[in-house]
């Protein structure tokens, strides 16, 4: 079987899926973020459709189970805006849920995990999960434990929020060390709000993804530096691990309110990495490298 990417439309080619951005959510719910809830259909639309034209043809949601994906809906919204979704199974980190949900479900993960990548009607096409600070709490060890089960059943890829952008060498240390399974297949998310080029580079290295997510945030200090290390990377031959996402998990963040959204990718960012990086970086971190992310021989 040749390498798909699993879209809520059904598995593609991987050139199919286009300029991509490679992180970011349509629908999400947490009590951590009460009052800003991803939950409007239509400002959905609009966000897609903004990004679509401006040339954008595919987004990875990351929004895992318990926290509001909304999967039936984004199979419509991919049809409406002419753009693939990649959308996640997964868990997030133990404050973003109920503990007796927690409770609930926590001995059968990687069995709801794998569930939600290959039955139903709308199957995921990525794993997501979470480190802690700094750290790999006792939720995230689990929940990573059942994450790689789920990926060795599968050969989903496994998408992690690194807090605060840490813990990215102890993550891969856990998931491929421990777990076995094969850097190409993790994505380390959110590494621009931890600018060190020592554990960038380390990361890359090791074969895994990095992605850089989430560029258009006001209050992460560390924005400024987002081209530098991008740049580091590819001058150091690492351009082939590079993504980029938008990560816009607030309503007020989405263009269709006060916030730059997932245009900004397009709009914002494209321009600069191609003149400043080169039009090859940028065809690489936009196109080349999610195809090959998100590219899965699934079992």
């Amino acid at each position: 079987m040749s390498p798909a990417v699993r879209t809520v439309l059904g598995d593609i080619a991987p050139g199919e899926l286009g300029v991509c951005d490679a992180h970011d959510h349509l629908f999400l719910r947490s009590p951590v973020l009460a009052g800003e809830e991803l939950d409007d259909a239509d400002a959905a639309l609009g966000e897609l459709t903004a990004f679509a034209a401006l040339g954008g043809r595919a987004v990875a949601q990351w929004t895992p189970w318990g926290m509001g994906p909304r999967l039936a809906d984004l199979p419509g919204l991919s049809r409406r805006s002419g753009v693939h979704v990649v959308a996640a199974t997964g868990m997030h980190q133990a404050r973003h849920y109920d503990e007796a949900v927690l409770r609930e479900v926590r001995g059968g993960l990687a069995e709801l995990f794998v569930r939600e990548l290959t039955a139903g009607p709308v199957r995921a096409g990525m794993i997501k999960v979470a480190g802690a600070y700094h750290r790999l709490d006792g939720h995230a060890r689990h929940v990573m434990a059942a994450a790689a089960e789920a990926h060795h059943a599968t050969g989903a890829p496994i998408g992690v929020h690194l807090e605060a952008g840490s813990a990215a060498l102890d993550v891969l240390d856990r998931l491929c060390g421990t777990h076995g399974v094969p850097p190409h297949r993790v994505i380390l998310g959110h590494l621009h709000r931890f600018p060190d080029p020592a554990v960038h580079r380390q990361a890359a290295e090791a074969g895994a993804y990095l992605a850089f997510d989430g560029p258009s945030r006001a209050h992460h200090p560390t924005d400024w530096r987002l081209l530098g290390a991008l740049g580091a990377l590819a001058d150091a031959g690492h351009a082939d691990r590079l993504l980029l996402g938008g990560d816009t998990v607030l309503a007020s963040a989405r263009s269709t309110a006060d916030g730059p959204g997932m245009p900004f990718l397009l709009a914002g960012l494209r321009p600069r990495i191609e003149r400043e990086l080169g039009p090859d970086v940028a065809a690489a971190v936009y196109v080349t490298n999610p195809a090959r992310a998100f590219a899965v021989d699934w079992r």
